[in-house]
């Protein structure tokens, strides 16, 4: 049964989106669903539409959710809907034993991500860290723990 983590940008273009999602649906297609274990942190962009894909071919999502505040403080209003769906749809949820949404709570949901993981799906533009706990360091830690990664980033994906 694998178990796919996923980590990547939030902030993919509305254009962006659907390349995306067509990308992650390809990529989990060539996993029987009634193995397939999903693990997400559910942020914006990447996480959710891993997230969402995941669902849509009858796998198993787990989320880790970075902090007890992390929906309170993160989670925009236009986001919400989708975010609460996909905590409902999980098959587990992990909320990490931080009280704030910062960067040792990304850091540490990254880490959890990883330890959970048989291989890394990372939708990234191959840009470095910008601060630690991002794509580019999780990339790096996944691929420090030999974790073979996926990275997805169609042609014409742009961030904005």
């Amino acid at each position: 049964m694998p178990t796919i983590a996923v980590t990547g940008h939030m902030d993919l273009t509305e254009a962006t989106v659907p390349l995306v999602s067509a990308a992650l649906r390809d990529l989990l297609a060539d996993h029987p669903a009634a193995g397939l274990v999903g693990v997400s942190c559910v942020a914006a962009g990447a996480d959710s539409l891993f997230a969402e894909a995941v669902v849509a071919v009858g796998g198993r999502l787990v989320l880790v959710i970075p902090s007890r505040d992390y929906r309170a403080r993160k989670v925009k209003p236009e986001q919400a809907e989708q975010f609460d769906r996909l905590v409902a749809a999980a098959h587990e949820v992990i909320t990490m034993p931080l009280e704030r949404a910062d960067r040792a709570a990304y850091e540490a949901a990254g880490k959890e991500l990883l330890r959970r993981a048989d291989r890394l799906v990372a939708v990234w533009d191959g840009s470095p860290p910008s601060g630690k706990g991002g794509t580019a360091d999780v990339v790096r830690a996944a691929r420090d723990a030999g974790l073979p990664v996926d990275v997805v980033w169609p042609e014409g994906a742009a961030r904005g």
